[in-house]
């Protein structure tokens, strides 16, 4: 029986690849797609997420979703996809328009109706934490939660201390962090190094000549710029792909560990940084300092430190051939 997913996502460049993975694979249905604002707006994530079900000739519903973060301004990340999330392409959806439900709405009923599913997040939590907010009884219904954000004990990619996602909306991460899932946390750093796609793996999708293959690639070529800009590395770095992937064969991930997990949503010099108790300091009374005003905190989150890459890459490019 197929696996059910429901998948939350600011649709941009590397979002899309993810997608198509999802939806490629022959033992998950996709119950849902729904948006948020975050990388573009969520006018242009909403249709960028239609496009990609079209390419893929599925038959889902896309559900739009919240505009803005819980308490702040929204800003995207059009500096690293470009205008339109899609590297400034032209791609547009053809026939398919947003469902007329709210994305909160149908992350409930979704869940609801699926018991059990795998829930997978691409972008901002605002609509998952005004779900978790509206309906806590839905932490029961889901199994798995595979969040792609933050950067567990390393740089961030939008300020020197965060991930994009967690930043724009640090608020609405604390809510999903302290709700009771069991949260399995996906960070940016993973797709740095050897994960990134190389200048020849490129050139090897690109050989492949179909239609999923060459969006892939065309539609992160602006992404491919700014990560040599802000990095210089040469190469296309897939993170929400590489939160799918995780989604899809957790045995991809080789080294997960239970932690205490925070946001910091005060400080301007920090805010979205995800805190990690890497040395329980929070959770066992032996590791913490006598002055620490830290109180017992258990684990709630299962942080994924280290990947198998070749088998990532093998897993994307079964997809996209």
């Amino acid at each position: 029986m197929p696996r059910a997913f429901l998948i939350d996502t600011d649709t941009a460049s590397d979002d899309a690849v993810a997608l198509l993975m999802a939806l490629g694979a022959p033992d998950v249905c996709v119950a849902a797609i729904t948006t948020v604002a975050g990388n573009v707006s969520l006018e242009q994530g909403t249709r960028n997420a239609l496009y990609a079900v079209e390419l893929c000739g599925a038959d889902l519903p896309v559900y739009a979703g919240t505009s803005k973060p819980l308490m702040r301004a929204h800003q995207d990340a059009t500096w690293f996809h470009g205008q339109d999330g899609l590297g400034d392409h032209g791609f547009r959806p053809r026939h398919r328009t947003a469902a007329a439900k709210h994305a909160v709405d149908a992350i409930i009923e979704t869940i609801h109706a699926n018991p059990g599913l795998t829930l997978v997040t691409l972008g901002p939590l605002t609509n998952i934490a005004l779900a978790l907010l509206r309906e806590p009884g839905i932490v029961a219904g889901i199994g798995r939660t595979v969040v792609m954000g933050g950067n567990p004990c390393c740089e961030g990619n939008v300020t020197p201390a965060a991930e994009f996602n967690i930043w724009v909306d640090p608020e609405a991460a604390r809510v999903v962090l302290h709700s009771g899932l069991r949260v399995e946390l996906v960070g940016w750093q993973l797709c740095r190094g050897e994960a990134v796609l190389s200048p020849a793996e490129i050139e090897g999708v690109l050989s492949w000549n179909n239609p999923r293959a060459r969006f892939a690639i065309e539609s992160n070529s602006y992404a491919r710029q700014a990560l040599m800009t802000q990095t210089g590395e040469d190469g296309i770095c897939l993170p929400d792909p590489v939160a799918m992937a995780v989604a899809l064969d957790p045995s991809i991930g080789t080294a997960w560990y239970d932690h205490y997990v925070d946001v910091e949503t005060r400080s301007e010099l920090t805010r979205g940084m995800t805190v990690v108790d890497r040395l329980n300091v929070a959770g066992d009374p032996r590791n913490r300092p006598r002055w620490s005003s830290l109180l017992d905190r258990p684990p709630n989150a299962r942080v994924c430190w280290a990947i198998d890459v070749p088998r990532w890459k093998e897993l994307l490019f079964s997809f996209l051939r």
